[in-house]
């Protein structure tokens, strides 16, 4: 019963999220040419670089972003990472997200982002798991950040974590967001 409650949460969250981006994008159709349309856009995302003992990880996200004024922003993103430990598996994670941002405050940020990422595990022989894994995975996170200019540093939290699926470790991660 509580797994049947919880599958209808995340997907009474998911709806929610699309029905946002919708009106966000609904509204995005109002703006001519004549507004500067690229004046408002963005372009950022992160690089990540993670090495030590067999262990290697790197993942590139760039991201573009669309200021519809100083307190609201809605962009899109790519996602790819590759990790790799010696003798137990490499992994390969690519996707997209839709990323909403709210500015009550020129130095808060509150964040939505929706991943689907799809995840190719290859675990080698010798490996305690030798069973490949291959599968989308949704993410939908609820950040919350300091911004300084173009850079935001802060907390997320995914609400759709699945210990068994996700890619990370837990459902909170910080971050560090880059604008130009």
């Amino acid at each position: 019963m509580i797994k049947f409650r919880l599958k209808t949460a995340k997907k009474m969250i998911l709806s929610s999220v699309i029905l946002y981006f919708f009106v966000i994008f609904s509204n995005a159709q109002s703006i001519s040419n004549d507004d500067g349309f690229w004046q408002n856009v963005q372009f950022g995302g992160g690089v990540g670089l993670n090495f030590g003992d067999g262990f290697f990880s790197a993942a590139i996200a760039p991201n573009a972003l669309y200021n519809f004024n100083p307190y609201v922003a809605t962009g899109v993103g790519l996602n790819f990472q590759y990790s790799s430990q010696r003798d137990v598996f490499k992994s390969t994670v690519v996707g997209g997200s839709v990323i909403g941002l709210f500015n009550p405050y020129r130095e808060l940020q509150l964040s939505t982002e929706f991943e689907q990422l799809y995840v190719n595990r290859d675990f080698d022989e010798q490996s305690l798991s030798n069973v490949d894994d291959n599968y989308w995975y949704p993410a939908l996170f609820l950040g919350i950040g300091y911004r300084n200019g173009n850079i935001t540093f802060g907390i997320r939290y995914d609400v759709l974590y699945d210990e068994d699926k996700s890619i990370q470790n837990q459902a909170w991660m910080p971050f560090v967001r880059f604008w130009f």
